[in-house]
């Protein structure tokens, strides 16, 4: 059996939005656009949502809107995918990495005091795989030192933190629809915020620095073509009328693995804890002698994954900034053990049992 790593959840409501898009005349800049906006603004909780054409996207216009720039500095984690520290250097800031939780995987919130310097201009969490950061912790630090707070729930869409969505708990969100995300585009992003004026220059910038109601070739600023097209956007209205279905099949999927999973004693489950809402983005263990472990999956179709590699061992980021191996050991070790096994909103029953069958044969 070939089991993918991931797969999106699209049927036949999205093919006829697509199909109804394609049939009319406006393809950028239209209706299907504004509808997706409203709907993340309206599910999120927040005032307002700019689409674009990738989270790394967002994230990058969400530093530039903050003013963020050459000298200064952005906490974050090693533990994510590159994008969420590469957004920084887009603009010549820098960012500064904090070790992580070894449980919730996330920033380690008791080390993010000590790398605070006058240069800092924000802290910028990650909600690994979906589960949110400490953000009481994050957003008193902040408070006490007037830093913004940038969510990168980028893998977080549907994620509760003390009963309040991901990506509206700070100054500013982003969220990601990439394939293998809980909802997708194709590819695309949102950004979103209840601060008018960082969604106008988001907005703006999205779309080569013009205003409303200014000319098409008049332009205020720089800006970037970071514009969502319309049939992505309707791909992305019907799957936000489908998120609590989406979801829900995701929940299932995790709750099928970990009651298989968790007479495993090689096995480290994924960790949920108190007062969150998991929305599912993959299903990663930790397991001892990984990469034995995912060649052998992989050798009897099984897609696996790594996940993440550490950002600062990235050659990019070592040959920047000097990073090394011992710089932050607990993202070290985890990335060391992490394993995503195939995780998607239609996985089967068949093929969770094939998966968990071929991981027991690796395992022993």
């Amino acid at each position: 059996m070939n089991v993918p790593l991931s797969a999106p959840d699209i049927g036949p409501l999205e093919r006829q939005a697509v199909m109804q898009v394609l049939s009319g005349s406006v393809l950028s800049i239209g209706p299907q656009l504004e509808a997706f906006e409203r709907l993340v603004a309206g599910y999120v909780g927040v005032k307002y949502a700019v689409a674009v054409n990738s989270g790394t996207s967002g994230l990058h216009l969400v530093i530039r809107s903050l003013g963020i720039g050459e000298g200064d500095e952005v906490l974050t984690t090693p533990f994510s995918f590159v994008a969420s520290a590469n957004c920084m250097l887009f603009e010549r800031a820098k960012p500064v990495f904090v070790d992580i939780d070894p449980l919730t995987l996330n920033i380690d919130v008791s080390k993010i005091e000590e790398k605070i310097t006058p240069k800092t201009k924000a802290i910028l969490p990650v909600h690994v795989f979906g589960y949110p950061a400490d953000m009481r912790e994050i957003l008193d630090l902040a408070k006490k030192y007037k830093l913004y707070v940038i969510e990168d729930a980028c893998e977080a869409l549907g994620s509760r933190y003390h009963n309040k969505m991901a990506g509206s708990l700070g100054d500013i969100g982003v969220f990601a629809f990439y394939p293998n995300k809980q909802i997708t585009t194709g590819e695309g992003g949102m950004v979103v915020t209840d601060r008018s004026e960082l969604a106008d220059l988001c907005r703006s910038m999205r779309n080569q620095g013009r205003e409303e109601g200014n000319g098409w070739l008049e332009h205020c600023r720089l800006g970037y073509n970071y514009r969502m097209d319309e049939l992505s956007a309707s791909l992305g209205v019907v799957q936000m009328q489908r998120i609590d279905e989406i979801l829900n099949k995701r929940q299932a999927a995790a709750e099928k693995y970990s009651t298989r999973l968790k007479e495993f004693a090689q096995v480290e489950l994924p960790y949920v804890g108190p007062e969150i809402k998991m929305s599912w983005f993959v299903y990663v263990i930790r397991v001892p002698d990984r990469d034995r472990v995912l060649q052998y999956l992989r050798a009897r179709g099984v897609g696996c994954q790594t996940y993440f590699q550490p950002i600062h061992l990235q050659p990019f980021y070592t040959k920047m900034f000097g990073c090394q191996k011992g710089n932050f050991p607990v993202t070290e070790k985890v990335a060391s053990s992490t394993l995503a096994l195939p995780f998607a909103s239609n996985l089967t029953d068949e093929q969770i049992d094939y998966v968990v069958e071929t991981l027991a044969e690796a395992l022993n």
